[in-house]
């Protein structure tokens, strides 16, 4: 792969076009000068050893040369070959609900794009830990499996939407057991000592419509694994739009407006098993303060993860190559030589 440095640099190669229209410009006013001062005839034997051809010649060396040293200055970079390094860090799953509740907008814009801005301000204050993203509703799937790429991680976020999962309702006990499985498996004792490194940051209203979520936190909390929850809504209740921004809301098959309410109690008591805790977000407020802090009191565990190497600088060849021109240009003379114009090696007519 071939990458520069400072790529704003090569817009400097666009000077090359001005520099030959000027040149050109430059060779018609000289030639015509010339003309009005004597007939061409005349020319050849006033100045015999003029040389239209070393001209040109010389400016097109000039011209390799700033491209060359154009390129130099951008920093050339070549080579990306994968490279295993060891980390240290924590594993988190993030469960992000997107049943149609999230919808609800007593949080501006609504609940699940506070949620999503509240991700990603977390991820910019992550550092070498591993995250995974898996999105429930009335069934739980992995939008990205656990990995220490970011970028990829904010691409998926900001991707995720309510029609992802076709089933709708909300199953925490499908997110906790999903989210319990995308952890790296153990594979040797230096990392089954230190177990307390893993954990899953639920974020949701709350309002389970499928089976207790009790004893799938329970298992996972046997298995060294802490579960955050964060509630998004208001426990009093507030009609879900049909679509964002919409002023038509959702009915159930009565024909009754569907209201959604924060279920505080269910989260607390997800949180309280598995050793972690509760936060209520807000439209002020996401809880990521409290959240960051007790992130940073988890262990950390060593793993290898692939990340590309640098880049081998290769400006050097350019830069070379960019001074051998600009020598040759520079002792190139303007004028024939009596010797080489005997060989006619720059005027073979």
């Amino acid at each position: 792969m071939f990458k520069f440095t400072n790529e704003i640099i090569l817009y400097g190669l666009l000077i090359i076009p001005i520099l030959i229209g000027l040149f050109l410009y430059g060779m018609i006013v000289r030639k015509k000068k010339l003309n009005r001062f004597a007939s061409v005839t005349l020319q050849e034997f006033l100045i015999p050893f003029a040389s239209h051809t070393r001209l040109i010649f010389k400016f097109i060396l000039i011209l390799i040369s700033i491209t060359f040293l154009t390129i130099a200055l951008a920093g050339p970079r070549v080579g990306s070959k994968l490279q295993e390094v060891q980390k240290k860090g924590r594993e988190i799953i993030i469960a992000l609900d997107v049943s149609n509740s999230m919808l609800a907008e007593d949080i501006k814009p609504n609940r699940l794009e506070k949620a999503k801005e509240s991700l990603n301000r977390l991820l910019n204050e992550m550092d070498n830990d591993k995250i995974g993203l898996i999105v429930f509703a009335g069934d739980a799937y992995t939008q990205i499996p656990i990995t220490t790429d970011y970028g990829a991680a904010r691409l998926f976020l900001n991707n995720v939407a309510t029609e992802m999962v076709s089933k709708q309702g909300t199953s925490l006990a499908s997110a906790i057991e999903l989210a319990s499985r995308s952890f790296t498996p153990t594979i040797d004792e230096a990392h089954s000592s230190n177990p307390n490194s893993k954990a899953i940051i639920i974020i949701t209203d709350g309002e389970n419509h499928e089976e207790d979520p009790m004893p799938a936190a329970m298992e996972a909390a046997e298995k060294g694994i802490s579960i955050h929850t964060i509630g998004l809504g208001d426990p009093s209740g507030v009609p879900v739009p049909i679509h964002p921004g919409s002023s038509a809301f959702r009915r159930d098959k009565d024909g009754n407006v569907v209201v959604s309410k924060l279920d505080e109690t269910t989260l607390k008591k997800i949180a309280s098993a598995a050793n972690g805790f509760y936060v209520r977000a807000g439209s002020n407020s996401s809880g990521l303060n409290q959240l960051m802090q007790k992130l940073d009191e988890m262990q950390k565990e060593e793993f290898k993860a692939k990340v590309f190497a640098e880049y081998i600088e290769r400006y050097q060849y350019f830069l070379a190559a960019g001074i051998l021109f600009l020598m040759l240009e520079l002792f190139l003379i303007n004028s024939k030589n009596p010797w080489l114009n005997r060989m006619r090696l720059f005027n073979p007519d």
